[in-house]
């Protein structure tokens, strides 16, 4: 009898280690595949200084020169925002500005509202939009101007609102020099009859991984590393799949450099 006793007892101890080696096991192999740290963080802009009535109120492109009509008693081209210095990120010299998107093209900087920039013969996707001087864009109805356009022997001949959701890249771009251009790098896009939520967001993949966007506004990223970086924006819908709309996705690769002075 004894002996019975102690084979069951010994039997179930036996069983006791082997299921806790296998749930040791598990939960070694869990934390074996657990996702990597993230690299990089995506937090929201401070607030900034506000333009509740800046406008582009006219545009027109002949002989190869654009002409915009920038209203709005608040807003000036070619003026430091006000809050520029509290942005800790990288600001224009020259102020205020015009963004110039012309279909997947990098944005041109414009300060001035009268200025020649080449379009060639075609149809195309053009934003333009106003920008404070650290490049933050005014994400109003009133301040831009998002439409296609045909363009012949350097001006329109024809033109009209876009339909189709849309996004456009405008930050991060070109170089970076220094701690302070380089420790918070801006991210901004701009959006056309789409918004944000539950059907529709944005996915910045940055040097490869991947961050989810569900609302319009400006981001720091934080921890990049000196040297080339890209960033990739697409517009994916509530599924997580890429929308079927053009330009999308748009990528580009910028620098971040030290600064030898400091």
């Amino acid at each position: 009898m004894r002996a019975l006793s102690l084979f069951f007892f010994l039997a179930l101890f036996f069983v006791a280690c082997q299921n806790t080696a296998s749930s040791e096991t598990e939960q070694a192999a869990e934390e074996t595949t657990a996702a990597p740290a993230a690299k990089y963080t995506l937090t929201p802009f401070t607030p900034s200084t506000e333009y509740a009535d800046a406008a582009i109120e006219s545009m027109a492109y002949k002989g190869g020169t654009f002409n915009f009509g920038v209203g709005g008693g608040s807003y000036e081209l070619g003026v430091q925002t006000p809050d520029a210095a509290a942005k800790m990120c990288a600001n224009s010299g020259k102020g205020q500005h015009i963004h110039l998107i012309v279909d997947n093209a990098p944005y041109a900087a414009k300060y001035v509202a009268d200025f020649e920039h080449e379009v060639a013969d075609g149809e195309h996707f053009l934003l333009a939009f106003l920008s404070r001087s650290y490049h933050e864009s005014i994400k109003t109805d009133a301040a831009h101007v998002a439409k296609k356009i045909t363009v012949e022997n350097k001006g329109i001949t024809s033109e009209a609102a876009i339909e189709e959701p849309m996004l456009f890249y405008s930050r991060p771009k070109g170089n970076y020099v220094g701690k302070l251009a380089t420790g918070k790098v801006m991210l901004d896009f701009y959006l056309a009859n789409v918004s944000l939520g539950a059907n529709y967001k944005v996915k910045a993949d940055i040097n490869g991984e991947e961050h989810m966007v569900d609302t319009w506004q400006p981001y720091y990223i934080e921890g990049l590393p000196m040297g080339e970086n890209t960033v990739t924006l697409t517009l994916v819908d509530g599924s997580g799949q890429t929308v079927d709309t053009p330009l999308n996705p748009v990528s580009r690769t910028f620098t971040l450099a030290a600064d030898p002075a400091e």
